[in-house]
């Protein structure tokens, strides 16, 4: 497959790489061989050949190609609650709505039904690569794992680990340690050994759901189990005041110190949300190599605090982003880089126009919209070690075409927005879900409506 039009991607933090004319060749694995452009080596010829093979997939003027989105953080069991009690906090929104919702997923037509809107609906979105959590109940992450593999999205999944009688209501939790931690090995080798996921595409997480959910006898064992079999760890850290001060008095440190003792805190690990690490933490998260979700959008509704990420950026610390679905009511990773910036905004002006100007803030706090497509992209991949988030030379050909003739939608791109950076400002802050058109993960075209 060829792909001849105007690409954009951040490979490097805060810069845009903008080609005219681009030809993106892609092989029979799905990855990007080459990417040429006009005036190169064989271009002409390149172009003409795979017009003659009919392989030649040809953007106009107005579209662009984009690399796929990278979602960190999704409760994939929540999908239905999108938007429901966002007004509630978050000790009780989880004991009122989404436990007693997580629990129906024993019922594996009630799981098929819900997993599969989920997934077309991100794919739709642009999201090409998702990690998710799903519930205590193996059977039912499995068929999200089956879910992904079908539809062709590339994905990390874990089945939620849960045993502490003290926060876990009876009706949802693991019944004991042994079960949890045997279910949990039982998902991670189903996923490795499901036919057709050869080149490992959808891949198996280590999740304890957070550090009040589950006993030290728990938390013991699954480090143990991503030490075994080398795996994706995903866990939320540092969330929100009641999450983070539970875990100061159980353990007496900081949910990062904790995780580590563990075990759970490696290069293959993602931690959601991090809202209140200091720089003790950032420390250890950078000396380990693990990643850190942004969920920049939840955390308006339940986190009581606004992530650090110029901070933590400038600390050379693995950002990504993530909706957090449903504690963040809308799927569009591109919405959750708009949110990026504003709540960046917000901590480094401050809010509170009582205090003075000069005190309001936290200086030196603000990202921009380059800097959070980045996070979306580059910066999620680069999280969980995966060659994609840019398109490049080597890299797994996921992409978006962003059409800006689509109708009747935000996205205003006339000839006034001339480079390529105005025009992925344009896209970031207008784009909405009808002006993704097409979406390609690891070669296969997922998503095309023209």
């Amino acid at each position: 497959m060829v792909v001849k039009g105007t690409l954009i991607h951040t490979p490097v933090f805060g810069e845009v790489e903008s080609i005219e004319n681009a030809l993106v060749v892609v092989d029979g694995d799905g990855k990007i061989s080459s990417v040429r452009v006009p005036g190169s080596e064989n271009y002409a010829n390149d172009v003409a050949a795979a017009k003659a093979n009919n392989h030649l997939i040809e953007l106009t003027d107005r579209q662009y190609l984009l690399p796929g989105l990278v979602d960190l953080h999704i409760h994939a069991p929540q999908w239905p609650h999108l938007g429901i009690a966002l007004h509630l906090p978050l000790y009780d929104w989880l004991q009122q709505y989404t436990f007693p919702l997580e629990a129906k997923y024993e019922n594996l037509a009630f799981a098929r039904r819900n997993y599969e809107s989920l997934v077309n609906n991100l794919l739709a979105n642009g999201t090409t690569t998702a990690m998710y959590y799903g519930t205590v109940h193996l059977e039912a992450t499995k068929l999200l794992a089956e879910i992904c593999l079908d539809k062709g999205q590339r994905a990390v999944i874990g089945k939620v680990a849960m045993d502490n009688t003290e926060e876990c209501p009876e009706f949802y939790r693991d019944k004991s340690v042994t079960s949890g931690l045997d279910d949990t090995r039982a998902l991670i080798e189903y996923i490795r050994n499901l036919p057709g996921n050869d080149s490992g595409r959808v891949s198996p997480a280590v999740t304890p759901r957070f550090i009040p959910g589950c006993t030290d006898e728990m938390l013991h064992g699954l480090g143990a189990i991503a030490n075994e079999y080398d795996c994706h760890v995903q866990t939320h850290c540092s969330e929100s005041d009641w999450e983070h001060d539970y875990v100061i008095r159980r353990h007496g440190v900081h949910d990062t110190q904790s995780l580590d003792r563990f075990g759970l805190l490696n290069r293959k690990t993602v931690l959601a949300h991090s809202n209140f690490i200091d720089e003790a933490d950032m420390s250890t998260i950078r000396k380990k190599g693990s990643g850190i979700a942004h969920c920049p959008l939840s955390n308006v509704y339940f986190s009581n605090a606004v992530f650090p990420s110029r901070r933590a950026l400038d600390y050379g610390l693995n950002v990504g982003l993530g909706t957090d679905i449903s504690g963040g009511p809308n799927p569009s990773i591109l919405h959750n880089c708009r949110a990026a910036v504003y709540s960046s905004r917000l901590l480094e002006e401050g809010v509170d126009s009582t205090i003075p100007a000069n005190r309001r803030g936290t200086p030196n706090s603000r990202i921009n919209c380059l800097e959070s497509f980045w996070m979306a992209t580059v910066g999620g991949a680069n999280a969980l070690g995966l060659k994609v988030g840019q398109l490049a030379k080597g890299f797994y050909f996921d992409a978006i075409v962003v059409d800006t003739d689509v109708t009747d939608t935000n996205l205003r791109a006339g000839e006034e927005s001339k480079s390529g950076e105005e025009m992925l400002q344009k896209i970031i802050y207008g784009a909405e879900r009808q002006n993704i058109t097409n979406v390609w993960v690891q070669g296969r075209m997922v998503k095309s409506t023209r």
